[in-house]
């Protein structure tokens, strides 16, 4: 089930920082789960809600790189906090060119975590929108026969009925049955739409 409560999750092998900024975040009324491990984190159900993870680097069993890394193999999109006490700069530009938000040494002011917290998750929100609307798309574009797929490519080139017609060795009447569909199908207003629907869908990454 689906829920739009943010949650953090906080994992660092100190209980005292874990009661800490389990104890700051709570105070803006954001949900919070901690962890002592990565291992315990990746065991965990979570919900399926905007959210942002709060992750030390130095862990007893999976370094925060490696859960990094580990949540990037495994398409787990989730803006990471990293917070440490040990940080050096190979350390934070690997994390941050892994896609990290924000790279915390400890201690750090609380309203600086709380700032990368509400961004993370802001960050978060408008992905899993993206991706949301990214999906309806392609079940539409799913929806599209062969033939309607062939015509909606040399559609959004601008070619001309007459033009798709002569280029596939069907009649133009044909052509206008399948451009209406496909108008229908994409859920399309104007040809215009149908472009910009179609550069979305280009942009990204060939399904296996």
């Amino acid at each position: 089930m689906k829920h739009d409560t943010p949650t953090v999750f906080v994992i660092d092998d100190d209980p005292l920082i874990r009661d800490g900024v389990r104890s700051l975040i709570g105070s803006v009324g954001l949900q919070v789960q901690t962890y002592e491990s990565a291992g315990d984190f990746l065991r965990s159900t979570r919900p399926d809600a905007p959210a942002c993870l709060v992750l030390d680097i130095r862990l007893p069993d999976l370094s925060g790189l490696d859960l990094q890394r580990d949540l990037r193999a495994s398409h787990i999109h989730i803006p990471i906090i990293f917070i440490t006490g040990f940080g050096d700069i190979p350390m934070t530009v690997e994390a941050m060119k892994a896609g990290a938000v924000e790279f915390l040494t400890k201690p750090f002011r609380g309203q600086d975590l709380l700032d990368a917290v509400q961004g993370a998750i802001a960050r978060d929100r408008a992905a899993r929108q993206e991706r949301a609307e990214i999906g309806e798309l392609r079940k539409c574009f799913d929806t599209l026969s062969p033939r309607e797929q062939e015509v909606l490519r040399l559609v959004v080139t601008g070619l001309l009925n007459k033009q798709i017609a002569a280029e596939l060795g069907i009649s133009e009447l044909t052509v206008k049955t399948h451009r209406a569909h496909i108008m229908e199908k994409m859920r399309a207003g104007s040809l215009a739409e149908l472009v910009q629907i179609t550069d979305r869908l280009r942009s990204l990454p060939q399904r296996e």
